[in-house]
C-alpha cells in the first residue's frame, strides 16, 4: 500500500465504526471498539488486551471492561454487520459456508476448553472450539457469525458455569444445531445466498439437512460414505388394505416402505453396484486452478433420495468426484432443482475454502487467537470484533483493488459474469483475455452432457 491508500483507509475507519455506534450505551464505552479494531489491524506482534491497549495509550484494566464488564450489546452488533453485508455486499451468486475453527488454549479455567479435536494443530489438544457461519462471492468474503462449542461436559458442571458466566440459557447443542441457528439469523438480517456449503460432519446431520430444506435454502453439503439413501424410489404405502382395516388392535404406521422396496444402501455401496452410476463413465471436470495447477475430477452424478425417519425424501442430487491422481472418492449431496447445471454445484462443493481463507486472515492479521480472556461474554466480543474487523478489512481489500482496476483502464467486472448459468464460448473468451472470475473455474464443455437420465438441462 502507498501513501494515499493508507490515508483513505484511515479516513474510512471511522465511518465504518459509525455504524455500530448504537450498539453502545456510552461514548466512553464506544470510543473502545476504535481501539480494539485499530490494534488488530496494526502490526502488533502479540495483538491481546494489553499491547492493543498501551499502543493506543489506554489502560489495559479498561479495555479488559470493555470486554467483560461494560454495557454494551454484542448480538446487536453481529445484527448491524450481518445488515451491513446484506446492504453493500449481496450478489445473487454468493456463497455461505459454514465450518468451525479452533484455537490451543493452557489450563482448565478459559471457558469451553478441553481437550478435543484442535484442526489448527492436527491433534487432540486442550483448546476451543468455535463455529462459523462465511459469506463468499467473487474478490469478497468474511465471517457472519460466531459462536463457542459447549460440549456436555462443560454444560452439565456448574461449577464451571459460574466461573466463566456463562449464562443459565446456553446449552450443550451439536455443531450442526449451531449453524441452523446462525443460518436462520442471518436470513433474518437479510442474508441471501445462492446455496450453502459444508464438510460432512454438517452433512452427516439429517436434522440439519431437514432444517435448510424447511428454510427454502440450496445446499450442496459433502456427506460421508456411509450416508443412506436410494437412487431409485422406494414403492412407499400410503393406506391400509381391506384386510388389514378388518383386523383387530392397533393398524401398522402409515406411511411405510412397501414390503417390495429396495433396501435402503450406503453411498459407497451405490457408486459401485448401483446400475445408474455403472451405466454412465466417468466425466473429467476442470473444477479449478490452485497452486499446482488445474484442479481436475471425475464425476459421477444421479438422482437420489435420501432416508429420512425410514421413508424416502423428494429427489435430491448425488454427486460423486475422485482425484485423478490419487482417486481419492468424495460425495456430495444437493437438493437443488434439476435444472441446475452439475458446474454449478460443482462449484459450490469445492468453495468451502474462502472461510479457510478467513480464519487464516483473521489468525494471522488480526490476532484472532491472541486472546488470553477467559470468561463466556469475553470470549463472545473478541469473536464478535474480529469479525468486524476483518469485514472492514476485506471491504477496503476489495474497494482498493477496484480502484486499482480503474487505474489500470481494464473493464470492471459485471454482474453477468459471474452467473453459474455462463457457458462455453463466453468463459472462454474471458479466460483468453486475463480477466478472472469465479466460473472460469466451473464452466467447461463437456460431452457427452453431464445431465442423468430424467433430468432436464434448463440454462
Amino acid at each position: 500500500m502507498d501513501v494515499n491508500q493508507i490515508r483513505k483507509v484511515g479516513r474510512a475507519l471511522p465511518r465504518f465504526l459509525d455504524e455500530f455506534g448504537d450498539c453502545f450505551g456510552r461514548c466512553d464505552t464506544r470510543s473502545y471498539l476504535s481501539v480494539y479494531v485499530d490494534g488488530q489491524m496494526s502490526d502488533l506482534h502479540r495483538k491481546s488486551v494489553e499491547p492493543m491497549a498501551l499502543r493506543a495509550g489506554v489502560p489495559p484494566r479498561s479495555l479488559q471492561a470493555f470486554l467483560g464488564l461494560l454495557t454494551w450489546d454484542e448480538d446487536r452488533l453481529v445484527d448491524r454487520l450481518q445488515q451491513h453485508v446484506a446492504r453493500d455486499h449481496s450478489h445473487p451468486w454468493a456463497i455461505g459456508v459454514i465450518d468451525e475453527t479452533s484455537c490451543g488454549k493452557d489450563g482448565r479455567h478459559t471457558a469451553c476448553v478441553q481437550r478435543q479435536w484442535c484442526g489448527s494443530l492436527g491433534k487432540v489438544e486442550n483448546c476451543v472450539v468455535s463455529v462459523h457461519t462465511g459469506y463468499a462471492v467473487w474478490g469478497f468474503h468474511c465471517v457472519l457469525d460466531s459462536d463457542l462449542f459447549v460440549s456436555e461436559d462443560w454444560a452439565d458442571d456448574p461449577v464451571r458455569r459460574k466461573e466463566v458466566g456463562m449464562p443459565g440459557e446456553v446449552v450443550h447443542r451439536s455443531k450442526p444445531e449451531i449453524a441452523l441457528a446462525q443460518i436462520k439469523r442471518s436470513l433474518g438480517n437479510g442474508i441471501r445466498v445462492a446455496a450453502w456449503t459444508f464438510d460432512e460432519l454438517y452433512g452427516a446431520s439429517y436434522g440439519f439437512l431437514d432444517g435448510l430444506d424447511r428454510l427454502g435454502q440450496t445446499y450442496v453439503a459433502e456427506v460421508p460414505c456411509t450416508f443412506s439413501g436410494w437412487v431409485k424410489a422406494p414403492a412407499v404405502r400410503v393406506r391400509l388394505t381391506p384386510r388389514e382395516m378388518r383386523r383387530k388392535g392397533k393398524n401398522r404406521r402409515l406411511p411405510r416402505l412397501s414390503a417390495t422396496a429396495a433396501s435402503v444402501s450406503e453411498v459407497r455401496n451405490l457408486l459401485v453396484h448401483s446400475p445408474a452410476f455403472q451405466g454412465q463413465a466417468w466425466t473429467p471436470i476442470h473444477i479449478k486452478n490452485g497452486e499446482k495447477g488445474a484442479n481436475v475430477r471425475e464425476v459421477k452424478a444421479v438422482r437420489f433420495f435420501m432416508r429420512r425417519d425410514g421413508l424416502p425424501t423428494r429427489a435430491h442430487w448425488l454427486i460423486v468426484t475422485r482425484d485423478v491422481h490419487r482417486g481419492e472418492l468424495k460425495f456430495f449431496v444437493s437438493n437443488a432443482s434439476a435444472g441446475v447445471p452439475l458446474e454449478w454445484l460443482l462449484y459450490v462443493a469445492y468453495s468451502r475454502w474462502p472461510i479457510e481463507q478467513c480464519f487464516r486472515e483473521e489468525k494471522d492479521e488480526l490476532g484472532f487467537d491472541h486472546f488470553e480472556v477467559r470468561s463466556w461474554r469475553s470470549i463472545h466480543r473478541h469473536l464478535y470484533l474480529s469479525q468486524v474487523s476483518h469485514l472492514f478489512m476485506n471491504k477496503m481489500r476489495q474497494q482498493l483493488a477496484a480502484e486499482e482496476c480503474a487505474t489500470d483502464r481494464s473493464a470492471p467486472p459485471r454482474a453477468d459474469d459471474f452467473s453459474p448459468w455462463t457457458r462455453g464460448s463466453a468463459v472462454s473468451a474471458r479466460e483468453s483475455d486475463g480477466r478472472s472470475g469465479p466460473l472460469r473455474v466451473v464452466a467447461v464443455a463437456v460431452e457427452p452432457p453431464l445431465w442423468p437420465t430424467g433430468w432436464s438441462h434448463t440454462a
